[in-house]
């Protein structure tokens, strides 16, 4: 018998988390907080939380061998730095006219719409609602806003040191700086090259055997996807209140118009006109990444199994996706740099603060240098509104984030989503303009699961 394709596996994962979420949260609430029943709920959801953990924990186990041996492998097939040099140059383009374009449409969105504005009036019921968020607030959440309160300007300067970090291993490991790992392995490629060929085919062998060994290891954790994913949705969608969600729509609604205009009519654009590719078949390809993104809420975390519905489903090269991949997934955050903007803008909005042209653009570079330069951060795009909102001197900034965080989590989800989308259009598109025929011919899509590796070795012959 057929399996059920790993896409559809986690489609019906989120699904029943979230009938299974909302049925016992709306239970919990038929019955006291001391009655076994909402023990029991608080158990499952404990249980629940530490699976959803223990998957996500697995996923990023594999990041830094699979980024590492990747970055080299490729760049070994790219010959030095000239092959290097070109593919950076691409990658790089791409990455900053994606992030723009991101930028800019959530800037006409929010303008057009104006979800802080009533009759061109401050919204007196979410200025309230900021304030009851502040109040209901967990603790959680005002550690969240104080740790983020501590970081001032000069500190994205900091983001030129987190290319050479002492220790790259505990950089990427403990902080989630991965820009120093892939400085590392990209001087690593390069030097590598430049020893003779004798040592060179003994060194790329054995890196490229374990990229190998890495891909199979990902294989067998997204066996597990669906369970994962299960896990991680079932906790969201039980503790998170609808009230907030109700007061917030306008804003909730503003960003998920613009994420889903870049998304769904602005990627595929530059996919169909400067790619010359089919944008639905670049969607068929990368479902199971995305389902997986808004699931995790972490490009990082999703990069395994990005790489390998790039690679397999795709058609993209490893010596492309190798690098275009981890380095998108570190400074190419389309959705983070949309979400600032239209989050900042919002609170402008709601605190009566008219922002000129000149202040709109300065936001938008903001948003888009900050989009890369706290990347890394825990909770990058909360730093990077507070800070926008500081510099644009617009009072009750922290009052105001604490409810953005209220209704966040959603939200940090979709946009992972169309960060790692724009990730994937990067490595279709510098591959087709590499000359590799990607998106081409049937797609693979994991119908079949894992093979064994005797089936392996008999498809092989």
């Amino acid at each position: 018998m057929k399996k059920i394709a790993a896409h559809w596996q986690i489609l019906i994962a989120l699904g029943l988390a979230v009938f299974l979420g909302v049925i016992f949260r709306n239970f919990s609430a038929s019955y006291s907080p001391d009655s076994s029943f909402v023990a029991f709920a608080s158990k499952a959801v404990g249980v629940s939380s530490f699976i959803g953990d223990l998957f996500m924990s697995a996923l990023k186990m594999i990041i830094v061998p699979l980024i590492v041996s990747s970055i080299i492998a490729g760049i070994g097939a790219l010959g030095g730095v000239k092959g290097f040099g070109r593919l950076g140059l691409k990658t790089i383009g791409f990455y900053a006219l994606t992030s723009l374009s991101a930028i800019l449409v959530g800037l006409a969105v929010v303008n057009m719409f104006e979800p802080g504005l009533v009759n061109g009036q401050p919204n007196e019921e979410i200025r309230a609602a900021f304030d009851r968020s502040a109040d209901q607030a967990s603790v959680q959440q005002v550690a969240k806003v104080a740790n983020a309160n501590k970081v001032e300007a000069t500190d994205y300067w900091d983001f030129f040191k987190k290319l050479f970090p002492s220790n790259i291993i505990k950089a990427a490991s403990d902080n989630g700086q991965m820009l120093g790992l892939i400085v590392f392995s990209i001087l690593f490629g390069v030097a590598m090259t430049r020893l003779p060929s004798r040592d060179i085919s003994t060194l790329q062998g054995a890196i490229q055997g374990i990229n190998d060994v890495m891909i199979l290891i990902t294989q067998w954790i997204m066996m597990l996807a669906p369970i994962g994913v299960f896990a991680l949705m079932f906790p969201v969608v039980y503790e998170s209140g609808w009230r907030i969600f109700i007061e917030m729509g306008s804003y909730f609604g503003t960003v998920l118009t613009a994420l889903a205009i870049h998304m769904f009519i602005t990627l595929p654009l530059i996919l169909k006109f400067l790619g010359g590719l089919n944008p639905l078949s670049h969607f068929k390809a990368m479902q199971t990444a995305l389902l997986t993104a808004f699931s995790t809420a972490s490009s990082s975390a999703t990069l395994p199994l990005t790489m390998r519905c790039v690679q397999e489903n795709a058609g993209v090269s490893s010596r492309t996706s190798s690098f275009t991949l981890p380095l998108g997934a570190t400074v190419n955050m389309d959705g983070t740099a949309l979400y600032e903007c239209v989050a900042v803008i919002f609170v402008a909005q709601v605190m009566g603060v008219d922002l000129a042209f000149g202040a709109q653009f300065v936001i938008v570079v903001a948003a888009l240098l900050t989009s890369i330069g706290v990347a890394g951060v825990p909770s990058a795009s909360l730093v990077a509104i507070l800070l926008i909102l500081k510099n644009s001197n617009i009072d009750g900034a922290e009052t105001a984030v604490v409810a953005l965080l209220s209704v966040d989590r959603l939200l940090d989800m979709s946009r992972t989503a169309v960060n790692v989308f724009g990730d994937s259009c990067a490595a279709v598109v510098v591959g087709a303009s590499e000359g590799e025929k990607v998106l081409q011919g049937d797609l693979h899509l994991f119908e079949d699961d894992i093979e064994t590796e005797e089936e392996h070795l008999l498809h092989k012959d």
